[in-house]
């Protein structure tokens, strides 16, 4: 998918056409032991089935399974997936040091139009041979995913970048909502919301259900794309990715709005896109 020696395009200007960070192609997506990643496999699809699973709850059933796994490296394995449960407790992803926390601002809120709330977080992604992560920016009140980026790192620079780009090519929202992980606390990536006039909400401390509409989006991408497509490569999930939010954007019905697609209802009186 990328030319090196391509005449006219760089290594860079490429990436950026497939939505794929610069660094992600010329580092290899994370890699895990093959007795870990059997272990990786099922917790990832366990949490998307019941993301209220903590690290009992999922050894536990890891167990029932016929695993002989330890709480401790289901600890360990979660955490480097990014999961976290859902339910009210102490939270392990925590902001940056010096990094300021914005309140909550969706609570009793009613959420009506295009453009009114975007919303993003980073979600793991696995591949045959090791894993990537995942981040979108997403429309809170229509579904619609503006912008997406793989990354093999949990660096903040990928989400920066699809906040960017997004930002790029619709118009801004008034509130922009996500968790306090570090990649959203830093001064560039409030900088960039800031510098566009957006206010900055952020979810409860232990309350991952306050960002809800991502949460949702992660089950549908991972139950119609990820686990049916069982992707070898970055380049093949970036290629899949391009052609799975296409059909998510502008083919799939969603129920909650009568069977139109969240293309539709973003395109709306609500929502002027800009030129690109």
């Amino acid at each position: 998918m990328i030319e090196p020696s391509h005449r006219r395009l760089s290594v860079r200007r490429q990436c950026d056409l497939i939505g794929l960070p610069r660094s992600s192609y010329y580092r290899e997506p994370k890699t895990e032991t093959e007795e870990n990643r059997e272990f990786m496999r099922p917790i990832d699809e366990e949490y998307t089935r019941h993301p209220f699973f903590g690290t009992c709850k999922m050894r536990d059933f890891l167990v029932r399974k016929g695993y002989q796994v330890i709480r401790k490296r289901v600890q360990r394995l979660m955490r480097m997936m990014g999961l976290e449960s859902i339910a009210p407790k102490k939270r392990t992803t925590i902001p940056g040091k010096d990094h300021k926390i914005y309140p909550y601002l969706l609570r009793n809120l009613e959420v009506s139009y295009s453009n009114q709330v975007w919303c993003s977080d980073i979600t793991y992604i696995r591949l045959r041979g090791g894993f990537v992560y995942l981040t979108v920016v997403m429309d809170w009140y229509n579904r619609y995913v503006p912008s997406w980026k793989i990354s093999v790192t949990m660096e903040e620079i990928f989400c920066i970048s699809a906040l960017e780009r997004a930002l790029r090519c619709y118009s801004p929202p008034k509130i922009f909502n996500t968790d306090q992980g570090s990649q959203y606390t830093g001064s560039v990536f409030t900088g960039v919301l800031q510098d566009h006039d957006i206010r900055i909400g952020m979810d409860g401390k232990g309350r991952a259900m306050d960002n809800i509409m991502v949460e949702r989006l992660w089950r549908t991408v991972k139950y119609e794309d990820i686990y049916t497509r069982d992707y070898e490569s970055v380049e093949d999930l970036v290629k899949g990715l391009r052609t799975y939010f296409t059909f998510y954007n502008n083919e799939r019905p969603h129920q909650t709005f009568g069977g139109k697609t969240p293309a539709e209802v973003y395109r709306g009186p609500s929502a002027e896109k800009k030129a690109a």
